[in-house]
């Protein structure tokens, strides 16, 4: 079951399941909220060998959103973040891009915009573009929406917990 607009903006306000910091209640939808994009991006820099590796910390330029825009390129993948910070307790988070912005071709995640029960941060949004596209900081980004857990569970306690912001893989610390 997912949770109506309606009842995310209500335990939001209560702030106990749900946890949305800023919270805009005009940023409340039929069945989601919608989330901002923070001004910055990083981009991984390619070791000599032209290729990202599993077992590798790869390092990332930063790059700063300016306030008149930044244009995407195909081909490259920006890892940016939500200006909101979001916790979630007893509910299971999920993650969409705007229809609005996926119409310009753009998508927010290439394949993590399924939360955990217990997650507390800021999303990182895994964002590409298939041809060049402006985009600017602070601008509804994508949508969170919230979906029902039924029986026992263990809350998230990874290593993405309680992020500062943009977060680059750290598979490296799972490889062997």
């Amino acid at each position: 079951m997912i949770l109506s607009g309606l009842e995310i903006a209500r335990l939001a306000k209560i702030g106990e399941q749900i946890i949305i910091k800023p919270f805009d209640a005009t940023r409340v939808g039929p069945n989601s909220y919608d989330l901002r994009l923070n001004n910055v991006l990083q981009v991984y820099e390619l070791p000599s060998g032209g290729h990202l590796d599993m077992k590798s910390d790869t390092p990332v330029k930063e790059i700063v959103i300016p306030s008149e825009g930044f244009i995407l390129q195909p081909g490259q993948l920006y890892l940016g973040s939500t200006l909101e910070y979001t916790e979630t307790h007893g509910y299971v988070p999920m993650l969409e891009g705007r229809s609005s912005v996926g119409r310009l071709g753009v998508s927010i995640h290439v394949t993590a915009g399924f939360g955990d029960v217990g997650f507390a941060g800021f999303w990182t949004l895994e964002i590409h573009t298939l041809h060049p596209v402006k985009i600017y900081p602070n601008e509804r980004i994508c949508q969170i929406y919230y979906h029902k857990i039924e029986g026992d569970y263990i809350p998230y306690k990874g290593k993405y917990q309680k992020n500062t912001g943009v977060q680059a893989s750290q598979i490296y610390r799972d490889v062997r």
